[in-house]
Order: C-alpha cells, then structure tokens, then sequence
C-alpha cells in the first residue's frame, strides 16, 4: 500500500505480512512512516494505493468488525481530560460491550495506574497507563501498539513487557511500533524496518543479529599499523591509537579477521555482544542521500500525529475512530 499527503512523501509500496501469533516489531527513526502505516491499516486514513486486510477482512469495507478485535494504543494519546481514570476505562468498557473487570483491577494494580485524578491533571506516563489497560482491556485478537513505553519508567516497563508475554502466550497477535531497540530484542520474533516511508528489510531477530555489526577493541603489545586491517573484507571503521585497535567487523565470520590478529601479540580483547540498536543503525550507515533532504517534511501523518488528513472525520482523539465502533 502507498499514502501520500500531496507533494510530500507518505509511505510507498508497503508490503508485509503479520502472521498469526506473533509478536511483530516495527522500526525506524522519527518521520519514517510508522505511525502513517498504522493509521493505514487502522483505515483511520485510506491508502492512495493498494488495500490492507485484518483477520482476512477488508480494513475499509469491515472497518467495525475489525475494530471489535483489535486494541489499539496510538502514539501520541489523547484522553478525556475532565473524567477520571476509572470513569474513562468504564465508559471504554462499555464502548466494548463489556468486559472481564477483574482483569481490569488487576491492569490497574500491576501499573499502578492512577484512576481517582481528573486525567487532564495526570503526567505522561500515567496517562500512558490508562492508554495500556484500554487497549488490553477486552482480550483483543490484535494488538496495535505504537511506542507503547513512551514516558513509563523501568518497573512500569517490564510490566509491560509481562503484560505483552501474557498475550503471547495466548497466542494473540502484537504489532509494536518502537524505537527502543531492547525492547523489541526482548519481546519479538521478526522485525521490519522502515526508512523514508519504505520497508527495507523484514527479519527475525536472529537472522538479524546474524548480520550484526560488530565492534571489536584489541590491545596489542607493540604498536601495529591500520594496514593490516585494510584489505579485511569484513572490517571498516579502523581506529588505532598506541597499541589498541578499534574496529567494526560485520557478519559473523570474523575467521580472518582472527588469524590477522593472531600474527601480533595481543594482550587483550574486548568483543561485547552487539545489540539490535548496532544492528540497526548499520542498515542506515551510507544510505544519507536525496531522501534525507525531505527530513523536515516528513510525512505529516507521522509528524503531526494530532493532525487529521481529509478522510478522517473525527477531531476528538486518537483513538475516537475505535470508540465509536
């Protein structure tokens, strides 16, 4: 599917496919087009090009059925800022025909989720609760959530991450949109990437820490000249200073590498295991070109999430489209 906003970019030919029971992680910098596709596949906003389809349902034609099983946290969360918390989760719960409100309780307990307060006079990331707790509330099929840590703190957070476990286990689908690399190391089985409004890759989290890019630190006893490393295939960003070499080695073939080393003395290796985030960013190294010009126009359906293309109807929050379902 494609969307485009006039002259500016949008998302372009976004091809992808979610399977059932996964735990599906969406990544890219501020203004790639995450939350456009979201939006997209949530027919808040409707694709110039191609279609989307939702538990085999047409997203534009069966837009109400799908909704009823999907929860959905948006990026940038707008609630009702004169009710309560509690107020604001029982009126959702009855938007949904009722749910389990035990297991509602025990949402609020295990957050911590302030209920009592006018919402309005709430920070971020109780607000961000409230947020949570709708969007699992009714046992959904699917789970759309875009930053869905943004403004928690590190108990909230691994929390969450036992809440999205929990759902996992019960064989529900999540779709994560997120920017904190660790967590989707812990919590997904594939990831996609997208830049510039373009998937670029689509892997599972150990094919893609297969390709990673490794940062190497090697002491040697006398010092050695960065000649050596230069006709390595798979090692760049060479640094030497007295008698320590840094370096990047990408793949996990580093056999040359090791038997370059092995011709010195070396005292000590530093090879610390590398994160998605290297990973990550070592799908973006070199490709600044053109595209990046577009940077402070990205893709208004991303950047100003409070903002509503012309077919979106409803101006009261993010998230009004799935209340009135």
């Amino acid at each position: 599917m494609s969307k485009h906003y006039g002259k500016e970019r949008g998302i372009s030919d976004i091809n992808l496919e979610v399977y059932a029971g996964e735990t599906f992680g969406f990544l890219g910098p501020n203004g790639a087009g995450k939350t456009t596709t979201i939006r997209t596949i949530l027919n808040f906003i409707k694709p110039n090009e191609g279609s989307v389809e939702v538990l085999g349902l047409d997203s534009v034609k069966d837009s109400t059925e799908i909704h009823k099983n999907i929860g959905y946290l948006p990026g940038e969360l707008e609630l009702f800022s004169q009710m309560n918390g509690r107020d604001f989760l029982r009126y959702m719960a009855n938007l949904r025909g009722g749910v389990d409100w035990n297991f509602v309780e025990e949402m609020i307990s295990n957050l911590k989720a302030q209920t009592t307060k006018p919402i309005g006079s709430l920070s971020h990331g109780n607000k961000q609760k409230l947020g949570l707790i709708q969007a699992f509330m009714h046992d959904p099929d699917i789970l759309i959530l875009d930053e869905p840590t943004n403004g928690l703190d590190p108990l909230v957070q691994e929390e969450f991450h036992k809440m999205l476990k929990s759902v996992k286990e019960g064989d529900k689908t999540v779709f994560l949109s997120s920017h904190i690399m660790s967590e989707v190391e812990e919590i997904c089985d594939r990831v996609g990437i997208i830049r510039n409004g373009k998937l670029i890759a689509v892997e599972k989290i150990e094919d893609l820490k297969a390709k990673k890019l490794q940062s190497i630190e090697v002491h040697f006893a006398s010092p050695v000249s960065e000649d050596i490393f230069t006709k390595l295939p798979n090692v760049s960003d060479v640094e030497i200073k007295d008698n320590v070499a840094k370096v990047k080695v990408s793949g996990s073939n580093i056999d040359s590498f090791i038997k370059t080393i092995a011709n010195y003395e070396v005292t000590k290796i530093n090879a610390p295991e590398p994160n998605l985030e290297e990973i990550f960013l070592s799908y973006f190294k070199g490709t600044e070109s053109k595209d990046d010009e577009n940077k402070g126009t990205e893709s208004k359906g991303d950047e100003n999430k409070g903002t509503k293309s012309k077919n979106d109807e409803n101006k009261d929050t993010e998230f009004k489209g799935d209340e009135n379902e």
